[in-house]
Order: C-alpha cells, then structure tokens, then sequence
C-alpha cells in the first residue's frame, strides 16, 4: 500500500508541475484562421495582400476577420513575445490621428499576436478571438 501511495503522489506531483508549464509555441495565422471561421467569424483571410501592411509582413502571418457584427479584426503574428513591442509600435505609428488617443481600447496582445480592431470588440468577440489564438 505505501509503494503505491508513492507512486500516485508522484504521479500527481508530476501532473501538478506539468499546469505551471507555459507554451512558447508562437501562434501562426495558419493554425487560428479556421478556428475564428468556426467561432462566428464569417468573413477570415490570411492574404497577405488584404490582411494589410502590417499583419502581411508580419513573421508567422496576419489575419483580418469581420465578427458577425461587422467588427474587422486584424492580428498580426510575430516571430515570439520579443516582437510583440514593436509590432505594437508599428500599429500605434500608422493608426489615423483620430484613432491613436484611443488604441489601448482596440489593441491588446498575447503571447506572439498582437490584435487591433476597428471599434472596441464586445466582450464575447474578444475572448473569441483569443481562445482562437493557436500555434
């Protein structure tokens, strides 16, 4: 009976520590396109050509989807969270003057994505899009 206390204790132990482990994959326009399709997106590109300048050039790809409110969300996917910054920055320089005082409402970032739209997004699109988010 001990030897197998041990063993399960182990087990949970190792079940435990394997939670806090944090994945550095980054996400792609790729693998989260058809995800957004499937969450209410009705309208998703990864073109490089109509997900604009800045997602189209970005490492892992850009994504410009319509929510089913018309909402236009474009994600821009960096080579890892050491790219984020600047990838925000790029966003932030070329937003119209009328938008820039408001970008923290419209932009957020996780992980290697960073996601701009065009109004603030209604709680239920953002945290679909983030659950979308996958590498």
């Amino acid at each position: 009976v001990g030897r197998r206390l041990a063993l399960l204790l182990g087990l949970v132990a190792l079940l435990a520590a394997g939670c806090g482990v944090r994945n550095s994959k980054p996400f792609t326009a790729k693998a989260s396109a058809s995800c957004l399709r499937s969450q209410g997106f009705p309208a998703v590109s990864t073109n490089p050509g109509k997900v604009g300048f800045i997602a189209g050039f970005a490492d892992n790809g850009g994504v410009r989807a319509r929510s089913a409110t018309g909402n236009v969300l474009t994600i821009a996917f960096t080579a890892g969270p050491d790219s984020v910054a600047s990838t925000e920055e790029a966003f932030k320089s070329h937003a119209p003057k009328s938008l820039r005082p408001h970008i923290s409402d419209i932009m957020s970032a996780n992980r290697s994505a960073v996601l701009v739209w065009t109004i603030t997004p209604k709680p239920a699109e953002a945290d679909a899009a983030t659950r979308c988010l996958k590498g």
